[in-house]
């Protein structure tokens, strides 16, 4: 069961609109397979209650309304009458799954508390509602006071709710703990379906999760990236590909999806994650030594059961100062290009050289770096030959420029809101008639160094979508791609960066630079139906 709509929006600064979490709800269950989702609180919110809605709705229409749930407090008829008016037919019940919870937190005795949750159960069943109960706490109510569990247990087997959920609130157990309390649980009921819902704290929530598995638990809990309060709940991948690779037991999850809604919900509210992160992470599928990548020439001898194309990546072989020539020869095999040794010699010297000053270079920056080694004219595709920015209090930024291709220089000169505004105006008017159309600017991103030194390298990263569609780019609308530029200066690193986007802008397109004048070229643009004059 996945929790990301519920427990994974209790993360910090983390909330979804009612469009983005149908989305997910979607993707969750129609794509991934996911085998129940827990999608919202109830009496949280009227925004809480739009997205409950939508979701039922969908999920009726699609006949898969069984495998949404929502939490709800055992509060007599108020969180049942709320899921019946958002469309549910599933009530996952919260308990106090501990003593010291009950008698502190609610205040009240043991009895009183099993009174209002068989209360609140009988409730639900007359309005049909299928109901599993939450034990919040159970981890430290297991272990502190066996008698409190027993009996409130014992009470749910004897109204039949369908699941129990041993929840590790505090993610305090170990894989140890686990094995001795979930095996506890199972042999003591072993009639009660119970499963088991981990947090992170101690990083052990994938790990508690295979144990609870093992000890007889017949589900478990997840959240999409980890997200959750505090150090989050178990996340869905890597339980996943723990669960395929480490037990005899199968899910129904498409694993090759995982990347695709783990990069989604990291963009909806922001939240990045980590890119080590495991099964998911930008950089996982990355070999940065040398050896790795010989090794994996010579006979895949470092991969393992986590294969990139499984969860829809692919294997990346950084070059940096730790680069041999097995990395260099698999980035160049991927990008068809053929080195004689000389060559392949002298660029790799040069990556390590920039590995020195703490520049990793990527598989795109690759052409670039060959024709600057080798120094052949006809690879020099577009050129800022010369630039200049001006900007004083008081005046607008101006920029001037020349750019050069193939023996054309155009220059031109423009004022902006800023340095880099005015140097992108220039840029536009100088370009125009080598026939060039820049992309639209969709990211902008400088990352210095920690230590705070003024001449650390400056690491400008933009993202340019493609969006003019003229004869020659047409087949490229709507394409994104990211360069990047470094110096020790921000202006000039992004003034690489944009250089770059020039030849990437030519190279992607195929074709020579349409030299028509601009009246002909928007004429056709407009398949020929603008007036003349």
């Amino acid at each position: 069961m996945d929790t990301t709509l519920r427990d994974g929006e209790q993360t910090a600064n983390v909330s979804y609109t009612p469009t983005e979490k149908l989305q997910l709800a979607r993707m969750l269950v129609a794509e991934l397979e996911v085998d129940r989702i827990e999608v919202a609180s109830t009496r949280v919110s009227a925004g809480e209650m739009e997205s409950a809605r939508a979701i039922t709705k969908w999920a009726k229409s699609a006949r898969v309304i069984q495998r949404i749930e929502m939490l709800g407090y055992s509060d007599g008829r108020k969180s049942v009458d709320w899921i019946a008016e958002a469309g549910g037919k599933v009530l996952n019940l919260l308990t106090k799954g501990s003593e010291r919870h009950c008698l502190q937190q609610l205040g009240q005795e043991p009895a009183e508390h099993r009174a209002r949750v068989a209360e609140t159960i009988r409730y639900a069943r007359r309005k049909r509602l299928t109901v599993n109960v939450y034990l919040e706490d159970w981890s430290n109510g297991v272990r502190d006071s066996f008698d409190y569990v027993f009996a409130m247990v014992q009470q749910l087997r004897e109204l039949r709710v369908a699941r129990v959920y041993l929840a590790d609130t505090l993610g305090v157990l170990s894989p140890e703990d686990v094995t001795r309390f979930v095996g506890l649980m199972t042999a003591t009921f072993p009639a009660v379906d119970f499963e088991y819902h981990g947090h992170n704290d101690y990083g052990l929530a994938t790990a508690n999760c295979l144990a609870a598995i093992a000890a007889g638990a017949r589900g478990v809990h997840t959240s999409v990236n980890g997200m959750g309060e505090r150090a989050g709940n178990a996340s869905l991948a890597e339980v996943v590909a723990a669960i395929h690779d480490h037990t005899d037991c199968r899910t129904s999850v498409r694993e090759e999806r995982l990347s695709s809604i783990s990069q989604l919900v990291a963009t909806f509210p922001g939240k990045e994650i980590s890119a080590n992160t495991p099964i998911v992470g930008r950089d996982v599928y990355t070999q940065t030594a040398g050896i790795h990548a010989d090794g994996d020439a010579k006979g895949d001898l470092y991969a393992t059961r986590l294969a990139p194309g499984r969860f829809g990546g692919a294997r990346r072989y950084a070059l940096g100062k730790l680069s041999g020539k097995a990395s260099l020869d698999q980035n160049l095999a991927q990008l068809g290009i053929v080195l004689p040794e000389d060559d392949r010699d002298q660029v790799l010297q040069r990556i390590v050289e920039l590995g020195d000053r703490k520049h990793v270079v990527t598989p795109d920056d690759l052409p670039y770096l060959i024709a600057d080694v080798q120094k052949t004219p006809e690879d020099q595709l577009v050129k800022i030959e010369s630039w200049r920015v001006d900007v004083a209090s008081g005046e607008a930024p101006r920029a001037e420029i020349a750019v050069a291709y193939k023996g054309q220089l155009e220059k031109a000169d423009a004022t902006g809101d800023g340095g880099y505004d005015a140097f992108m105006n220039a840029l536009k008017k100088a370009v125009r008639p080598l026939g060039l159309e820049i992309p639209a600017l969709t990211d902008y991103r400088v990352r210095i160094p920690p230590g705070g030194r003024t001449g650390a390298l400056v690491e400008t990263t933009i993202t340019w979508k493609i969006e003019a569609p003229s004869p020659a780019s047409r087949r490229l609308v709507g394409e994104s791609f990211t360069t990047l530029g470094v110096d020790s200066d921000q202006l000039a690193a992004a003034v690489i960066a944009t250089e770059k986007m020039l030849n990437a802008i030519v190279s992607r397109r195929g074709s020579e630079p349409d030299r028509r004048p601009a009246r002909e070229r928007r004429r056709a643009e407009d398949g020929g139906t603008r007036a003349s004059g």
